[in-house]
């Protein structure tokens, strides 16, 4: 059985609610795929976020899919490169690195969820914020412990409940469509 770490951000600045949190609560409420899924909600701290995610790779699991929203994006983001870099300009960690490039087929992911009608490319840089954080820390985790854990990030548009509450008229996509993305996904990277 193929073991899945599925993991979304908490709610921060202005944003009541997480797109990625809001994704995976609803993907989960119907999925029934054959893997075995493990969630986690990140909190929105870089160092809380760094031992977290420390333990999770810890467990080995097969794949990593992380999940954060993206304000603004009109599609979903498939991101290939985590940087070792911090939005303050320090490095992730020291004596790391510079970055680490996903080994997953993201072009075939990104292929398949344009073949299903949702919008989405493949991105080379997740930013400089706790997105581009957990996917450079698992890749550098996995590769620093031996861990088989395989890692992805992918970014999200924000819920059209979002635009609506924030009162702006920013890009968004449904929830339902986000969550199915996120089956397309898993079935296939693990094919």
């Amino acid at each position: 059985m193929t073991r899945i770490l599925l993991t979304a951000f908490e709610p921060y600045d202005r944003w009541k609610e997480n797109a990625s949190w809001l994704a995976l609560v609803d993907f989960t409420s119907w999925y029934e795929g054959e893997h075995d899924i493990t969630t986690r909600r990140y909190p929105v701290d870089y160092q809380k976020l760094k031992g977290l995610l420390r333990e999770d790779i810890a467990d080995d699991f097969d794949f990593a899919i992380h999940l954060g929203q993206a304000p603004g994006s009109t599609l979903i983001l498939l991101e290939a490169v985590g940087l070792n870099l911090r939005n303050n300009g320090e490095p992730l960690l020291v004596d790391a690195p510079a970055a680490y490039r996903s080994n997953l087929d993201l072009i075939r992911g990104q292929e398949r969820l344009t073949a299903a009608g949702i919008p989405s490319v493949v991105s080379h840089h997740a930013g400089t914020y706790l997105c581009n954080a957990a996917l450079y820390l698992s890749l550098h985790y996995s590769h620093e412990m031996g861990r088989r854990t395989e890692s992805v990030f992918v970014h999200l548009p924000l819920t059209p409940a979002q635009v609506a509450s924030d009162g702006s008229n920013l890009a968004s996509m449904s929830t339902p469509m986000q969550s199915a993305a996120i089956a397309l996904l898993i079935d296939e990277l693990t094919n």
